[in-house]
């Protein structure tokens, strides 16, 4: 059991996997399929709002985020939360597994 930290000084021991991303890795969805590329990160509690819906940009803004470059021609610039990471590759390029499908992915706006 984890004593409490009333003063909210305790350091966190569990990194967070947004943490852990880089610009330029490579995202899959929960199915395995090609979600694109990072192209850009942002911790938690950031004040940089992502172009999108009001409501969902500041849960995004809440929980970090990265912003994914789609794939195809005809494709569109996704956002996955902070919770929507699965797991993170350290490889090279690296890999961001989400925890959904790309379709549930809010769109960037255009």
């Amino acid at each position: 059991m984890q004593p409490i930290d009333q003063f909210g000084t305790a350091t966190p021991t569990e990194t967070s996997l947004v943490a852990r991303v880089d610009v330029g890795m490579v995202v899959v969805d929960s199915a395995g399929d090609d979600a694109g590329r990072v192209s850009a990160v942002q911790q938690p509690g950031t004040d940089v709002r992502p172009d999108t819906a009001a409501g969902i940009a500041e849960m995004l803004m809440s929980a970090g985020y990265l912003r994914v470059d789609g794939t195809g021609a005809l494709s569109n610039d996704t956002y996955a939360s902070g919770d929507q990471i699965a797991d993170v590759i350290d490889d090279e390029p690296g890999i961001v597994r989400l925890s959904v499908p790309r379709d549930e992915l809010p769109r960037a706006a255009v």
